[in-house]
């Protein structure tokens, strides 16, 4: 029977089954089922071989007997695809990540029965906008100093520097070596990573640090000051907001085989003249200052769009699901980490943060899902788009920001299935800058600025 006549005689129940939940209710008629199975039994007979018996000669009993079970899983799986996306289309359910079922995993397709199953689904929350216009902000006015062009320089000497190879780590000090992470009840491995890479804390860490994007807050202490050819056990609970649902809450092991030890030395100034083709140290100090201003200009314009998210997301009453599914909280820390890239902020702060953003089940990570879903709400009112164009002007300004060269980022970002988000970044980026072309804005001194921002006041 064609799927055609499968919509016109499935029945289907759509029930509430939490905020922005959906239960799919799903019964398919005995007689499409036994028709599915007959012809899934008809195509494996006309292509099955078995010793003894020709090309499509094959008995069905056997079939049966061989390809049965196969068959009818197949058959099932085809019938609750083709059924589920009748049913979303038909309901126009507007479905964000993959259904779930707790129960249809045990039911078996059975010629002459109707096929009753129920799959659940997460689907974009209702929410009306809030008004968009005249939406007061302020402006800090920064001007590039000395100490600023200082910070910089030193962030190139770094990124420029050499490694040092030691045999004893200290604090700030880089390991190599193989980290693998396993559950400790079952010993499931989750990471098994030949060349990673982890800092020893800093003394300004407070001992803490991050291993395989987990954050510990005891690290220094369980880590230790492992020598080259030693390992050490890192024990931790799995972030309630990591991409992989299974470690959530889960108490994990870490060991970490250290394979080498290393500083960073940074680079001389001489050698950053050298290296970017300058002549002398002051034309380094005026380059470092034009982009210092340039990045001084994204901060400024981060600033102002933080506030206009800020803005959205205390004057929209929105229902988010009860709980991130993988798919949303994987989306929420790309979406973060575009940003941080964009900014300017080093690689290992960026890795520091995503951990950070994982350990944060209640608050950063739903306050970051439930702006994508106000911001994509407003990109449509506002009929906002992106080109090609504005989406490698962006490469390009996260490259400057990076020190990093716009076609390796490109390529990196293409390999790694990143595009995607920046065009969704960049999307945003355009709705928040065309709500604040309407705002009301009021300049001050950057002192007074962030004197209001640390009261809670902006």
């Amino acid at each position: 029977m064609s799927s055609g006549v499968a919509e016109q005689t499935n029945k289907v129940m759509i029930s509430d089954a939490g905020p922005s939940r959906k239960k799919i209710s799903i019964e398919i008629p005995a007689e499409v089922v036994t028709d599915r199975i007959k012809q899934a039994m008809s195509m494996a007979a006309a292509s099955a071989e078995l010793p003894g018996f020709r090309r499509g000669r094959v008995p069905q009993q056997l079939i049966e007997k061989k390809f049965g079970a196969g068959i009818r899983q197949d058959a099932k799986q085809q019938l609750v695809s083709e059924a589920y996306g009748q049913a979303v289309e038909a309901h126009k359910l507007q479905v964000i990540g993959d259904p779930t079922s707790q129960t249809l995993g045990k039911l078996e397709l059975v010629s002459g029965q109707a096929f009753a199953f129920e799959i659940e689904v997460e689907i974009l929350p209702e929410f009306d906008l809030p008004s968009l216009d005249g939406i007061s902000v302020k402006k800090p006015v920064v001007n590039v100093t000395d100490e600023i062009i200082e910070k910089q320089l030193e962030t190139y000497r770094i990124n420029e520097g050499t490694l040092e190879s030691r045999e004893v780590p200290e604090a700030g000090d880089y390991v190599t070596g193989h980290a693998i992470m396993k559950s400790e009840a079952d010993g499931t491995t989750f990471y098994d990573l030949n060349g990673a890479v982890v800092q020893i804390p800093a003394d300004d860490k407070n001992g803490r640090g991050m291993i395989l994007g987990v954050m510990v807050e005891d690290f220094g202490k369980q880590f230790g000051l492992p020598k080259a050819g030693e390992t050490a056990t890192i024990r931790v609970v799995g972030p309630e907001n990591h991409e992989v649902e299974a470690l959530r809450g889960l108490n994990v092991v870490i060991t970490f085989t250290v394979s080498r030890v290393d500083r960073i030395v940074p680079a001389t100034t001489d050698y950053l003249v050298q290296m970017y083709g300058l002549e002398s140290e002051q034309q380094l100090r005026e380059q470092t200052r034009l982009s210092a201003e340039g990045q001084l200009r994204v901060r400024q314009q981060s600033v102002l769009r933080a506030q206009i998210s800020k803005y959205l997301d205390e004057n929209t009453k929105i229902d988010l699901p009860e709980r991130l599914t993988a798919q949303q909280a994987a989306r929420t820390l790309e979406r973060r980490r575009m940003e941080l890239m964009y900014r300017g902020v080093s690689p290992q702060d960026i890795e520091m943060h995503m951990a950070e953003l994982r350990e944060d089940a209640n608050k950063a990570a739903r306050r970051e899902l439930r702006l994508a879903f106000i911001l994509n709400k407003a990109a449509e009112h506002l009929k906002v788009g992106v080109n090609e164009g504005e989406v490698n002007s962006y490469i390009v300004q996260m490259a400057q920001s990076q020190g990093a060269r716009p076609d390796q980022l490109r390529q990196q970002l293409i390999q790694n299935n990143q595009i995607g988000g920046i065009v969704q970044t960049v999307r945003e980026h355009k709705t928040l800058d065309a709500i604040l072309a309407k705002a009301s804005v009021t300049e001050m001194d950057s002192e007074e600025y962030n004197a209001l921002a640390r009261s809670g006041q902006i």
